[in-house]
């Protein structure tokens, strides 16, 4: 096996990670199984390169630890090309996290199964096994696997050893599947699995195509789905991934939400992940073939402090703009679009101390600046998208999944709609 090159280690710890989630061929024998779109002829006479099509952004590790199991979880992915790749996370380990083997395969007739038929093995650096140190990532090789945009493609890889507490993606809002004991990352079901919502070391798949760029969707638990149905895609992201494959654009969309997340803070509140400006390198700078990055963020800034006793942590508004303000600056610096998202409403909240009218008046500050302020390349105005025009502070009915700050499935689309697709054109 060979050792990944370790990135920073952003060590967390959490006693009950509740509170802040509700706040907040090449392979010929299978490529029948691995249909792809047909490309204009102009995208096909591109040069190939790497985008990436699916994330998950690490927030904290939990136990208790992997121990001798087989992970398998599905991803759908936004973009389709001709080969894939995997991106393995120990960013939040605290110990090395051995890989025995990877896999990927097309899913089967039963839930969490896949087609043996479509299977390929992964590797790393041409070995089948990697060792990935406390705080580092690994990239698996690129394999030749066919896809189109839309598809789901299941991933299973097996941990021979404990992994110590394990870094975790928390509202994962898909069935992860665990199987303890030999390796069983080729059969088609794995044997007395237990299932997590969680996403389980797996923080990035990537395709290799001939053009096309990737959107990041960087927020807190409105990008990343919070009671949107499991397993079922339907946060706002995947609704505008839907958009534009319809639309037949080469445009993935890559969701960095992190539910509780917030613009300049992390600690105490662990559980809510990095905040926004410390892990902008590693959730948007570091995805393949990133052109465009939408930013929907502090609202957590805003409702944390009053609901978790934070009083220390209370910002202005002149901070939340300055916050925004250094991610779009960094955006910039490598050549990105920004595209700023309104702050939706949350009068009504049913999170006590979340809501509060000097919280709302900086909610609107900070909406009036994104709207005016021309710091960002293009806006999309969430708000005006979900608010109830007859109580504008409160959210539409229609939308509201009942706790009065987060959208059900109805308003998760309605945000997508929302979203001016000239705007994810290529600068």
């Amino acid at each position: 096996m060979v050792a990944a090159v370790p990135e920073r280690n952003r060590k967390r710890s959490v006693a009950d990670i509740l509170p802040a989630l509700l706040l907040g061929a090449a392979f010929a024998a299978v490529a029948t199984a691995y249909p792809v779109h047909a490309a204009p002829q102009e995208a096909q006479n591109a040069p190939s390169i790497t985008v990436g099509v699916w994330g998950a952004a690490p927030a904290f590790p939990t136990s208790p630890a992997v121990v001798a199991s087989t992970i398998r979880q599905t991803v759908r992915l936004s973009l389709g090309g001709e080969g894939v790749s995997i991106r393995l996370s120990n960013e939040m380990g605290q110990a090395p996290l051995v890989i025995e083997a990877s896999h990927v395969a097309l899913p089967g007739a039963q839930k969490g199964s896949i087609d043996p038929a479509s299977d390929h093995a992964l590797t790393f650096g041409g070995r089948k096994g990697i060792v990935i140190p406390p705080g580092g990532v690994a990239i698996s090789d690129v394999a030749p696997v066919p896809t189109s945009a839309g598809q789901d493609v299941v991933i299973s890889f097996y941990v021979p050893r404990s992994t110590g507490p394990v870094a975790t993606h928390p509202l994962g809002l898909a069935t992860t599947y665990v199987s303890r004991g030999p390796d069983a990352s080729t059969a088609s079901t794995l044997p007395n699995a237990t299932t997590t919502q969680a996403r389980l070391f797996l923080s990035g798949v990537s395709v290799v195509r001939h053009g096309g760029q990737a959107v990041v969707a960087l927020g807190d638990s409105i990008t990343d789905g919070l009671r949107s149905p499991v397993d079922a895609n339907q946060r706002w992201p995947d609704d505008l991934s839907q958009r534009l494959i319809r639309a037949g654009m080469a445009v993935s969309v890559v969701n960095a939400g992190i539910s509780g997340n917030r613009v300049q803070h992390d600690l105490p509140l662990a559980e809510s992940g990095p905040s926004a400006v410390s892990r902008f390198d590693r959730d948007v700078l570091s995805v393949p073939g990133v052109r465009t990055v939408i930013i929907m963020e502090s609202i957590n800034d805003i409702g944390h402090p009053g609901a978790q006793g934070l009083a220390e942590q209370a910002v202005s508004t002149e901070d939340l703009i300055a916050g925004l303000q250094q991610l779009v600056l960094r955006a910039h610096q490598h050549g990105l679009r920004v595209i700023g998202a309104t702050l939706t409403p949350f009068a009504g909240t049913i999170f006590p101390g979340y809501y509060a009218p000097a919280g709302e008046a900086k909610r609107q500050a900070v909406n009036q600046w994104i709207r005016t302020g021309r710091a960002f390349d293009g806006v999309v105005d969430m708000d005006a998208a979900l608010r109830d025009p007859a109580h504008p502070d409160h959210m539409l009915p229609a939308y509201d999944s009942g706790d009065h700050l987060h959208p059900n499935a109805e308003g998760y689309r309605h945000m997508a709609d929302a979203v001016p697709l000239s705007l994810l054109q290529a600068p």
